[in-house]
């Protein structure tokens, strides 16, 4: 997303001071917003000239000339949700906001369309046994099953390279051969595909003491055995925007007990709740690190994601999560396999 400071007005600000942004950023937009950093409005060269003509002159307040109920879009929303309000409003650009309403930034609908190449990398752990799996996974990594009449892992690759993220990387061990033979370079694809060769089992984070060129801007690590429709550019812009070391994506999990849960002290019955359902975050396998991390992961060694955020958390590093709300899907037993396989066309 774009950089939105220069683009920004306070309700306070005058016709000149909008003139003056919308000229120097050449986006024909200011966004206004409070002292939180709210969106209250946006403001164009049409806004202004129909202000002119209504009497305003250059040193008049926007406030009465603000255009308060522009469209948005979340930042959960993917690139196809994005495009379609776009297309449907004929839209040039549409601010990005969080559930509260915060200014995050702004998206360019040329920017969605042909999106610019980026240079983070994608780091896809592709090694696992996927024993859950088998027989499926006898002769077949598991990401190579198909879904959708094409491997999961191709679906993942296209997915970042929509958004312009072409730099892969794969962590590869069992039936690596299955995954080179099908990839290659990855130009194919559209991408440039590297390979790293886990001799042993390394875990979600361990992998990373391997990578041969170390990332020197934020990069992704994915779950190579997900379907996931999240925005990745806004997962990268809300870790920078956060000013994160690591940022985790969660998912909401819904757990009901079958049972009326009986709530007891001492002896005595205080309520008796039927069947509640209790919710907790996930982690979704999704990950946006920024390069310092990898100082904190040992050489050659078993070591996991949950265990390396763990240890940041202790050292009370800046950590945060980042919320689905999108298609996610877990592909990890049979069920979810055909569950996958069944939605796999709808969703994608």
């Amino acid at each position: 997303m774009q950089n939105i400071e220069k683009l920004k007005l306070q309700q306070n600000s005058t016709i000149k001071n909008a003139l003056e942004i919308i000229d120097k950023a050449a986006m024909q937009i200011a966004l206004v917003v409070d002292e939180n950093n709210k969106l209250l409005g946006t403001l164009t060269d049409g806004d202004i000239r129909r202000g002119l003509l209504q009497g305003l002159d250059l040193n008049s307040s926007i406030e009465s000339i603000i255009f308060k109920t522009p469209t948005v879009a979340k930042i959960s929303d993917t690139k196809e949700d994005i495009l379609k309000i776009a297309l449907a409003k004929k839209l040039h650009q549409i601010p990005i906001v969080d559930a509260n309403g915060k200014l995050l930034g702004i998206k360019e609908i040329d920017e969605l369309i042909k999106p610019k190449e980026k240079i983070n990398k994608v780091i896809l752990m592709v090694g696992g046994l996927g024993t859950r799996l088998r027989p499926l996974t006898d002769n077949t990594p598991k990401p190579m099953l198909k879904v959708g009449n094409k491997p999961i892992l191709q679906t993942i690759v296209e997915k970042f390279a929509e958004y312009g993220y072409a730099n892969i990387v794969l962590c590869v061990n069992y039936k690596s051969d299955v995954i080179q033979d099908f990839f290659k370079d990855g130009s194919e694809f559209g991408v440039n595909i590297e390979y790293i060769f886990e001799e042993q089992r390394m875990g979600t984070a361990g992998a990373l003491s391997l990578l041969k060129n170390k990332p020197t801007e934020p990069f992704f690590v994915m779950n190579g055995d997900l379907l996931t429709n999240v925005n990745f550019e806004h997962l990268d812009s809300y870790h920078i925007s956060n000013n994160s070391m690591g940022t985790m994506c969660v998912r909401e999990y819904d757990f009901q007990v079958p049972y009326g849960v009986v709530n007891i002290k001492d002896s005595k019955i205080l309520s008796i709740e039927e069947k509640p359902t209790h919710k907790f975050f996930v982690s979704a396998g999704i990950y946006m690190l920024s390069p310092e991390i990898l100082e904190y992961i040992p050489q050659n060694e078993f070591y996991d994601m949950p265990t390396l955020f763990e240890k940041l958390i202790s050292e009370e590093k800046n950590i945060i999560s980042f919320p689905l709300r999108e298609y996610w899907l877990d592909i990890g037993r049979l069920e979810e396999y055909k569950k996958a396989n069944e939605e796999y066309d709808e969703v994608f």
